[in-house]
């Protein structure tokens, strides 16, 4: 398995499941006009991303939490600067996890995922952990990838929790 190192978020957010990116990837607009909705319209724990009130739709862009290209949350986010100053490539290092860069996380999705993917990360490896992420986010109905967050296959329309 090849692995992408821009994608190895240092939270437990694998970018290769991200909405952003896959939004990105395959320059789908209303993926991104949802998403931009999302970001700036909804609550703290709904989605509201902090600093988000002037994002644009071209702003919904990606290449990885470690790229050169990381979206504006990435960009700012607190954990990723955390474990860059600590030497770290993830959190499942940090002896002090979960600290208060998780316990605030802003995204109540995000959080949940967190809180499952760092002990699981600390486990198996990073290639464990990021081919079940990437084996996780699949239908269970039709086998169509999904984005982490998705509520319902966007093929056959069968809702899920993946997350």
């Amino acid at each position: 398995m090849k692995i992408n190192p821009d994608f190895i978020a240092p939270c437990g957010l694998y970018c290769g499941v991200c909405a952003i990116y896959i939004a990105y990837r395959d320059n789908n607009l209303k993926l991104k006009e949802r998403l931009l909705n999302l970001y700036k319209g909804g609550t703290p724990d709904k989605g509201r991303l902090p600093n988000a009130e002037k994002l644009t739709i071209e702003e919904i862009k990606c290449k990885g939490c470690l790229s050169d290209e990381a979206f504006m949350h990435c960009q700012q986010c607190e954990i990723r600067r955390c474990t860059r100053e600590k030497g770290y490539i993830g959190c499942h290092q940090c002896n002090e996890w979960p600290c208060e860069y998780i316990e605030n996380f802003p995204m109540t999705v995000g959080k949940k995922v967190i809180l499952r993917a760092i002990p699981y990360w600390r486990q198996f490896g990073t290639e464990r952990w990021i081919q079940d992420e990437e084996a996780r986010y699949l239908c269970p109905n039709c086998g169509n990838r999904l984005f982490r967050g998705a509520m319902r296959c966007n093929q056959c329309k069968t809702e899920v929790d993946l997350d």
